[in-house]
Formats: C-alpha cells, sequence, structure tokens
C-alpha cells in the first residue's frame, strides 16, 4: 500500500447498497476513497434481494414508508436524492426495469445490472475497494483523525463511515460491529429485532392450520393502527407473504395480530341475504365461493358448515364473520434475523444530522443506510434509503 491508500481522506465500511454509493459520492468531490468489506465480494444482498433482480426503489417514496423512533429523519435524505435520481443513473446505464405492485421496480435482467453500475461508478470516481479486510480495532486519535487496525494492517482517515447494515440474514456476513462502534464513541443504539420476516405459530396453532401450507389468501393484516393489504400465505412454520411481512416490523413479542380474510366482503350481511334468498343453500357451499374448501373447514367446524341457512341463527352468522374477518393470532414469535429482510432498531438518529448524516458529537463519523434506525417497508423502500442516506453522507465526509 502506497501512503494514500494507508491514509485516505474517507474510510467507508461496508461495500454494500449505501456504503457503494456513499464513495462514489465521496470520489467524485475529489476525496481520496478506501472502502472496506469483510466479504469476498461487494453488493452481496444487492445481488441476492428481490429473488435475484433487486427491488432497487419505488415509484412512491416518502417517509409515511418508513419506520424510526425519529420519524421526520429519513425526510431530508429522502428529498435530497429521491427514487427519480436513482432513476435518472438506471436510464443512464440503460438498464430494463419493470414495475410490479404498488409501484415495486425491479430489473428485468439481473440485480448484477445495478451492482454493476455502482462498481462502474466507482471506478470512475477514483475510489478503491478492499475486500476480505476485518476491522479490529478503531480509535480516535488527538488530531482529530480516526486510526483502523485491520486484518490486512492498519490505515487511518478524516472521515469514517459506518455502512455495515444491521443483522438479518447471517449468512451474508451481516454482524452487530454498526451498533457497536455507535456504542464505543457513546452513541444510542435502538435495539435491534428481526424486520420483514415470518411469524412462527404456537404449538397447537401451527398444528391446526398445518394442512394449509401453500394457500396464499389475499388479506388485512393489522396491528395497532398499522394494516397491510396483500397476501397472507401459510407455511409449515407459521404465516408469511407480504402482508405479514409488513405487519411483523411493527410488531413485538406476545402481541396479537388481526386477520380479515375476506377484506372486500360484509360477511354477515351476505350470510343474511343469503338466508332469504337461498334458505335452502348450505353455509359450506356459501363460504366456497370466497374461499378455499380446505381453509373453511379448518376455521368453521363441520357440524355449522353442514347445516342450511334456514336453520342457521343469526348468531352463528356473527360467530363465522369473526372467525373469519377478525381472526386474532398471537404468533410464538418470528423466524428471526435468517430470513428477516431488514433490521428495526439501530443507532439513534436524534444523535446524527439529517442534512450530512454525520454524528453530532464525534467529528469525522458518518453512520448510512440500515444501521441507523430507520426501517422501509417491503417494496424497494430500503434500497432507496441506502441510496439517499449513502448520497448525502458522500456530499460531506
Amino acid at each position: 500500500m502506497n501512503s494514500h491508500n494507508n491514509n485516505p481522506e474517507v474510510i467507508i465500511i461496508g461495500a454494500g447498497a449505501a456504503g457503494l454509493m456513499c464513495a462514489i459520492e465521496a470520489g467524485k468531490r475529489g476525496r481520496s476513497v478506501l472502502l472496506l468489506d469483510q466479504a469476498n465480494k461487494p453488493g452481496r444482498k444487492i445481488l441476492m434481494s428481490g429473488g435475484g433482480r433487486c427491488n432497487f426503489t419505488n415509484y412512491d417514496v416518502s417517509a409515511e414508508h418508513f419506520l424510526s423512533h425519529n420519524p421526520h429523519f429519513c425526510k431530508s435524505a429522502l428529498s435530497r436524492f429521491s427514487q427519480w435520481d436513482f432513476l435518472a443513473l438506471v436510464h443512464e446505464y440503460q438498464i430494463a426495469f419493470h414495475e410490479r405492485d404498488h409501484g415495486q421496480l425491479f430489473c428485468d435482467d439481473s440485480a448484477k445490472d445495478i451492482l454493476n453500475m455502482l462498481l462502474e461508478e466507482n471506478k470512475k470516481a477514483g475510489t478503491r475497494i478492499q475486500l476480505k479486510t476485518a476491522i479490529l480495532k478503531i480509535d480516535k486519535l488527538d488530531d482529530g483523525r480516526f486510526s483502523l487496525k485491520t486484518s490486512q494492517g492498519g490505515v487511518s482517515c478524516q472521515s469514517l463511515v459506518i455502512a455495515t447494515g444491521g443483522l438479518s440474514i447471517p449468512s451474508m456476513g451481516s454482524s452487530p460491529f454498526g451498533y457497536q462502534v455507535a456504542e464505543q464513541f457513546g452513541i444510542k443504539v435502538w435495539q435491534p429485532q428481526a424486520g420483514l420476516v415470518p411469524f412462527t405459530l404456537q404449538p397447537a396453532d401451527k398444528e391446526k392450520y398445518s394442512t394449509l401450507t401453500g394457500i396464499a389468501i389475499d388479506s388485512s393484516v393489522s396491528h395497532g393502527n398499522t394494516s397491510f393489504r396483500e397476501n397472507v400465505l401459510f407455511t409449515h412454520r407459521g404465516l408469511s407473504g407480504p402482508a405479514v411481512l409488513q405487519i411483523s416490523s411493527y410488531w413485538q413479542p406476545g402481541e396479537t395480530v388481526n386477520i380479515n380474510l375476506l377484506p372486500d366482503l360484509d360477511l354477515s350481511n351476505e350470510l343474511k341475504q343469503a338466508q332469504l334468498q337461498h334458505p335452502q343453500q348450505q353455509i359450506k357451499t356459501l363460504l366456497a365461493k370466497h374461499l378455499p374448501k380446505r381453509l373453511v373447514s379448518t376455521f368453521i367446524a363441520e357440524a355449522l358448515l353442514d347445516k342450511i341457512l334456514a336453520d342457521t341463527s343469526h348468531k352463528d352468522f356473527e360467530s363465522i364473520t369473526q372467525t373469519l374477518q377478525n381472526w386474532q393470532v398471537k404468533p410464538a414469535g418470528t423466524e428471526g434475523y435468517r430470513t428477516a429482510e431488514v433490521t428495526t432498531g439501530g443507532v439513534d438518529c436524534d444523535a446524527i444530522s439529517s442534512k450530512t448524516l454525520a454524528t453530532k458529537d464525534v467529528p469525522g463519523l458518518y453512520f448510512i443506510g440500515e444501521v441507523l434506525d430507520v426501517t422501509g417497508w417491503l417494496g424497494g423502500y430500503n434500497f432507496q434509503w441506502a441510496w439517499s442516506s449513502g448520497w448525502c453522507a458522500g456530499q460531506y465526509a
């Protein structure tokens, strides 16, 4: 290593989405940039995301799509480098993409297109990416610089950017490193938790619903004042599907989640109307119009399903309606970081400048991306946060 490489102006730890973006921007300003990562390849999560197609942003991005103890924090970065700014880069590289439900944008071909674009931009900006490098120790020197002891030797810098992500998907090399750095410098960390993750069920529920594995139902899933309308998927472990993943970021252990399996229907009224018009129809015939038979017979007692409408009380109608439209589930837990797409919680945003992403009390130290207490919904929002926060820090680091 020459001295320029040993003492770059900026060191970014973490060659994921946020780190790559920050490096590009700092490099464009003429800063000497060294990007370090313990992995053997950069952008591993980019490559595996969206089933290998990378859901890289969303047409509709606002602060409402993010969870944080400081809900206003993300607004500045998202407005200064928006989804349209990222799309301009995608267009410049002529990457073909398509829109799926809810404004989600995916590569037509492969997530590699996005990663290659970022690596090419880094090359143009003259940044240096060094992989297979573990960070062993960080010290703040008296002259304000940071000194890093790594598995590849010592380096120092003026600006240190932490872009190490959260704890989700440990097989991709995730670690609590970023939180440990924050704590080393006296910065609060909100308790990390698996987000956008499937639920596991209590043993009795798991057994009861085990025959439904593979069935997906368009449902409304709610917790407190938050609800999501998308598919719920029954799995051999519990519940998954977009609506469940979304609500999992808001759920805490021991809490109950409400699921309406027929969100477009006034079931109680439909049963009463059918009783007048088709009194000889069986309950199960009516319900089979709306839901898979296997699901109906799992949720509703056989004796009730076999009844004809004429012989069924309104009280029974209410009971059926409650069961299918206000199903209360108390998950046993989640599948944890192994399958979580993101980590909720993280470095306290109150300690960070929303304009520069620098820490307020430790000059030259920056935190960007998922390591911060900013968690996006499913649908490209977490990548947009990585691009936006990385871009902003790159203007100042």
